[in-house]
């Protein structure tokens, strides 16, 4: 797999059926090591051993209903009483963060109206912070600690 703009994890892995799989610590199971589960992988990886997110409060492949679809995110970081707070997206290395990765966040904040946004290709990583209150978002410098949140 492509090397990130991340630290190095020791990740579980095995082969079924000539295929790999990753062990997901939030999900607690295997799952199919794709480009972009390479990124969540080390990306949640990131958030709890250098950010201290708990892992409690983090959740994998969280659904939300859109405009009567069912849509997925990718990583959904809740608060103690279980409301959403930040939304994680993430896109394969080769995939290059647009103005279309950015739009489809932000439908699913239609839905769970959260503090941070969060975009990563694992190359590169974006974070906002959202002020409901008068209508704005301002990019930070780095993905924010837990403690800082």
């Amino acid at each position: 797999m492509t090397a990130l703009n991340l630290p190095s994890y020791p990740f579980k892995t095995m082969t079924r059926n000539g295929k790999p799989y990753i062990f997901d610590v939030l999900r607690k199971k295997y799952v199919a090591l794709t480009p972009e589960e390479w990124v969540r992988q080390h990306f949640t990886r990131f958030l709890l051993e250098e950010k201290g997110y708990p892992q409690g409060l983090l959740a994998n492949e969280v659904q939300v209903s859109l405009n009567g679809t069912r849509k997925r995110c990718d990583t959904v970081l809740f608060k103690r009483d279980l409301t959403a707070r930040m939304i994680v997206e993430y896109k394969a290395p080769s995939v290059e963060i647009t103005q279309a990765v950015f739009d489809q966040i932000t439908r699913y904040n239609m839905v769970l109206r959260v503090d941070y946004l969060v975009v990563s290709n694992g190359l590169r990583h974006y974070c906002c912070r959202i002020n409901y209150s008068d209508g704005t978002y301002v990019f930070l410098p780095e993905i924010p600690r837990y403690d800082e949140l």
